[in-house]
């Protein structure tokens, strides 16, 4: 095995053991499509088209995800208001709450990256700048 592979290997295994999905469903007791349309619907109100285009799946699905958001209270229905065939989808406070509980939980460090010391956490930031800016 090279070096390359070893390290992808153990970034998986880091990345697979501290998955904070699990954490945040539980926490909501919603799917993570449906924490994902949240925090899609976090940042401003999008057609149901616009929202399927940004979770990467089909409109029929999104229609579903929402329909039980909404009988949640999370999101809102309305009108386009300029094309009345089509509907904004938008969070309703409790959405907007929910929404920024889950950007929270997904946002919580693992405790064995907060383990590291300073040197240690800006030697792995600089590495994972390289590893992001390069091609």
């Amino acid at each position: 095995m090279s070096a390359a592979e070893r390290v992808w290997e153990r970034m998986q295994d880091v990345l697979g053991r501290h998955d904070r999905r699990k954490a945040v469903t539980e926490a909501l007791g919603l799917s993570f499509i449906k924490i994902k349309a949240l925090r899609r619907l976090a940042s401003g109100p999008l057609t149901l088209a616009d929202l399927a285009e940004r979770l990467n799946t089909d409109r029929p699905y999104v229609t579903l995800v929402v329909d039980d958001l909404e009988q949640r209270g999370l999101v809102s229905r309305t009108v386009h208001p300029q094309d009345r065939r089509r509907k904004l989808v938008a969070v309703t406070p409790a959405g907007a709450e929910a929404a920024a509980t889950a950007e929270r939980i997904l946002a919580e460090p693992p405790a064995s990256l907060a383990a590291l010391d300073a040197d240690e956490l800006a030697q792995l930031d600089r590495l994972l700048a390289k590893l992001t800016t390069a091609g």
